[in-house]
């Protein structure tokens, strides 16, 4: 059965929720026209990252966002989980531990599919072996309702970089789409330089640019930066997705890339997740963010 949502009613909804909405600012937003989908983007679970004074609760954001995610009162088509599942660890038995336990917690998602990706503390330490072990490929399309989606690794690789080789494999994917075609492409990192001295950048980003500009209908979601973030170049637009354990500050606003503190006045303050909703329109979006929420 098909899942229709009207645009009014999906925003009062989420705003119910205690969600804030934003309407890309891309042609072809048709306003009251009923959507064909949404999904939910996740990122930044960090699961097995430890530290009170960044988040006391780290064992609990992740389960509260799952559970947030089952209660919308209309399901969404998917979701997308956009890379650093876990904490980082050098040790490759503690990595594949961690990976099993979000596995085990990411099941209790009503919804289906989930599509994961590995961000850099995932993969790049051992080039995304235990990743593709117990997720599968890093990289891969789907096709939903008319969109393509395209989920690229700029991780596995330790010099942050997508490589060659898979950026010939993109030119090849979209060489079979039409040349109108509406496509949607999931990174962890921005593929574009927002703060290269604190890693926030693809090494080969440009190419990867190059080949996504030769399509008019083309946005980018991604993680990453542990913040909502909104930027253009040419007609494609990138959009951040926020952390489910801890907040980073303002790309360059200070010297060193260190998380928020925790603000026991504001508890879970930075934290969250989003709503996509795709309308039938090209490049047509209306993101929801969505705050991580005490719901005990």
């Amino acid at each position: 059965m098909s899942i229709t949502l009207n645009r009014r009613d999906f925003l009062r909804l989420a705003a119910a929720g205690g969600g804030v909405a934003f309407a890309s600012a891309l042609p072809g937003w048709a306003a009251e026209r009923d959507a064909d989908f949404y999904f939910v983007q996740l990122s930044d679970a960090h699961w097995g990252f430890e530290g009170p004074a960044v988040n006391p609760d780290a064992k609990g954001t992740l389960p509260k966002a799952i559970a947030a995610v089952n209660a919308l009162p209309t399901p969404p088509d998917f979701v997308m989980f956009t890379g650093d599942l876990t904490h980082t660890t050098d040790d490759p038995a503690v990595r594949r531990t961690r990976m099993r336990e979000f596995q085990s917690i990411v099941a209790g998602l009503k919804v289906k599919p989930l599509h994961l990706m590995p961000g850099e503390h995932d993969a790049a330490l051992d080039n995304g072996e235990a990743y593709r072990e117990l997720f599968g490929p890093t990289h891969y399309t789907f096709d939903h309702r008319g969109v393509h989606f395209v989920v690229l690794d700029n991780v596995s690789d330790p010099a942050g970089r997508v490589g060659n080789e898979q950026i010939g494999w993109l030119s090849d994917d979209l060489s079979h789409q039409r040349a109108d075609a509406r496509i949607v492409v999931f990174t962890h990192r921005p593929l574009f330089d927002l703060a290269p001295q604190w890693d926030w950048a693809t090494r080969d980003g440009a190419a990867v640019i190059d080949v996504l500009q030769r399509y008019p209908n083309v946005t980018v979601f991604y993680g990453h930066i542990h913040q909502e973030h909104h930027t253009m170049t040419g007609a494609i637009a990138h959009h951040a997705a926020r952390s489910l354990m801890f907040p980073l500050p303002a790309p360059g606003s200070q010297p060193q890339r260190l998380p928020v503190p925790w603000d026991a006045s504001a508890p879970y303050k930075g934290l969250g997740w989003r709503s996509v909703e795709v309308d039938g329109a090209p490049q047509a979006y209306a993101l929801t963010e969505m705050p991580i929420r005490n719901l005990t």
